[in-house]
């Protein structure tokens, strides 16, 4: 007995020192390659995957196939079923391997890209055919017609493809589970992509966890870039990056702030890269910064194992975000917006203590523009040390436009009594402008840049309108009308404004209404009658978003029992009732408009440095 326990422990020190003094495969490189289709993977073969567990060379991971998942990856779409070895035993399945290239006898299989279940002590994973990755290629327009990835292996033909602004209101519908992203299945699910944050604080991760979530984010981890990452161009040597088995990133937001998803290249022809082996975000094609990766380490855990890196140089763009991969085109610039903003902040005697700028660029894309502005805006605030529960924050911005006016943004927000800090709605109104550029059905916008500058005032600002005295009530037309109105500040004595208002020379004898008021009461009628076209182009948006008032001021305005229509971006008072029955009869129900029995003509506004609220009328008498 003791000399067959011998003999096998002798045997297992024999096969464990072959298995160590084994040569490993050459690390694959760019270019053509044979791959092996799922018909002709069996059970129990072996090969490796190659992935980067630190700084930027891959290592290859002893992978035994256990069989296929039929119509796992989707209708007629088989995965294959594997244990991964070596390190992979202790890290198990970590985010970030997605895209990890698998060969079998030198033939490229396909990319890992699923984990079965958490807190397994086998590091089972899904490999996604390359097969079904190469499908990717067919949807690239930039590649020649007669280009096929990889070499020698025909496309997959047509006929056999299967045919079949409440943006802060996202934010606290939520609940805990939602925002967590809690999954207790065992399926083959997509392994995560961990988004890299850097530069961006605490409090803006809290409080955008839920939008996270709902945009696709379920893993966000420390990241960090490099300063080559500021801008979309690609940089000196990319034509020999991303080579398969490197990390790979697509880029959200790059500069002083950035945000990654980390991945792995599964091929690269020389030009055209496939990564991942499941989408980023599914959305088809896009036009994304691609850059190059180091991986700081990985993180070993049995319930979220992830990859820690750092985004590098650019090499290319983002194509296309498909169900089985993405893929990008080394060389090609894809578009971005600059966007700076200055945020300064004032002391007790209004002058400026202190300010810092803020540089970065944005990923364009209608779902995602408007929430990558409304995210650094807020991270630009809350990072500072002159943050304060009891600030009112002073905005003021432009936003350059191909082929449109530019947009001029001008705003206050101060704490209010709602559960929502004063930031938090001042970025939900900042995204709220992208979004409703990129919701109109006509035209996609082409933002040239933006800048913005935000100021920090030490106190919570806000008066409201108490009432308002007029010097006659009884007036000739053109007359001169002494006017004086009263604001109640948040704290602090009463504050009372004098002004005096030209009446016009035409205006009609009888009962007239001043209206002294903010800018959401005229704003309202105006931005409904917006809201009702489903079918307003982009200088409609244009016109209607800059008509906006701002509430950092007062509005006097002559208010005459005398019809208003609001259409579109569009404003007609006093309009003769014969107009309005040929607009009623011609009425569609795709470009309607709203009628106000009176008639609201803006005289003068009176700018203040607190947030204006309420409104107060007086009736004057024209003889």
């Amino acid at each position: 007995m003791k000399e067959r326990l011998a003999a096998a422990l002798v045997f297992a020190v024999f096969t464990l020192s072959a298995a160590d003094t084994a040569p490993l495969p050459a690390r694959p490189a760019s270019g053509p390659t044979p791959i092996m289709k799922v018909s002709e993977v069996k059970r129990g073969m072996q090969g490796y995957a190659w992935t980067v567990f630190q700084g930027t060379e891959p290592e290859a991971v002893p992978v035994e196939v256990i069989g296929l998942l039929r119509n796992q990856g989707g209708p007629n779409q088989d995965i294959i079923l594997a244990k991964m070895g070596g390190k992979a035993i202790r890290t198990n399945v970590a985010a970030g391997m997605s895209g990890s290239p698998v060969y079998i006898n030198g033939k490229l299989v396909g990319a890992v890209a699923l984990q079965f279940s958490f807190f397994s002590p086998d590091a089972i994973c899904g490999i996604t055919p390359i097969e079904s990755m190469l499908e990717i290629n067919e949807f690239d327009n930039t590649r020649p017609n007669d280009a096929r990835l990889p070499d020698k292996v025909p496309a997959k033909a047509a006929s056999e493809v299967p045919v079949p602004s409440q943006m802060l209101a996202s934010v606290f519908r939520m609940d805990a589970a939602d925002a967590a992203g809690r999954d207790d299945s065992f399926t083959m699910r997509p392994i995560a992509t961990p988004l890299g944050f850097s530069g961006f604080t605490d409090e803006t991760m809290r409080a955008f966890a839920p939008i996270f979530h709902q945009l696709g984010m379920s893993t966000t981890v420390a990241g960090g870039a490099s300063g080559a990452t500021s801008g979309p161009t690609p940089a000196a040597g990319w034509q020999t990056a991303l080579k398969p088995g490197d990390a790979v990133t697509g880029i959200l937001v790059s500069g002083d702030m950035s945000i990654t998803g980390l991945g792995t290249v599964t091929y690269n022809d020389g030009k055209r890269v496939l990564a991942f082996g499941h989408p980023f975000f599914n959305l088809g094609p896009v036009q994304m910064p691609m850059s190059k990766a180091e991986v700081l380490t990985v993180l070993a855990s049995q319930y979220q194992p992830h990859k820690f890196g750092n985004a590098g140089d650019v090499v290319g763009a983002l194509t296309q975000d498909r169900h089985s991969g993405i893929l990008g085109v080394l060389g090609e610039t894809a578009p971005t917006i600059p966007v700076t903003l200055r945020v300064r902040s004032f002391g007790e005697n209004n002058a400026i203590r202190r300010e810092k700028d803020f540089q970065f660029h944005v990923f364009v894309q209608q779902q995602w523009t408007p929430y990558l502005m409304m995210l650094t805006l807020f991270n630009s605030i809350s990072g500072l040390n002159d943050f304060a529960q009891e600030a009112t924050y002073r905005l003021s911005g432009k936003v350059e436009l191909a082929g449109q006016k530019n947009l001029s943004l001008s705003t206050m927000q101060a704490p209010t009594e709602m559960p929502i800090p004063a930031p938090m709605l001042l970025a939900g109104w900042w995204g709220d402008k992208f979004n409703r550029l990129f919701a109109n059905t006509v035209s996609t916008p082409r933002l040239r840049r933006v800048d913005a500058t935000i100021d920090l005032l030490p106190e919570r600002r806000i008066a409201t309108i108490e009432n308002a005295w007029v010097g006659s009530t009884e007036v000739e037309p053109g007359a001169q009308l002494p006017v004086r109105v009263f604001l109640r500040p948040y704290r602090g004595a009463r504050v009372e404004k004098k002004f005096t208002l030209r009446l016009p020379a035409g205006i009609t004898k009888g009962t007239h209404r001043i209206l002294l008021s903010d800018a959401d009461t005229l704003n309202r009628m105006q931005s409904a009658a917006g809201a009702m076209n489903r079918f307003m182009d982009l200088p409609e948006t244009v016109s209607l978003i800059n008509q906006e008032r701002s509430n950092n001021k007062l509005y006097v305005s002559l208010v005459e029992s005398r019809p208003t229509v609001y259409y579109d971006d569009k404003t007609l008072p006093s309009l003769p009732a014969s107009v309005l029955n040929v607009m009623q009869t011609g009425r569609s129900s795709s470009r309607g408009f709203l009628m106000s029995p009176e008639s609201a003509v803006e005289q003068l506004s009176i700018p203040f440095d607190q947030v204006v609220n309420g409104s107060y009328s007086l009736k004057i008498t024209v003889k």
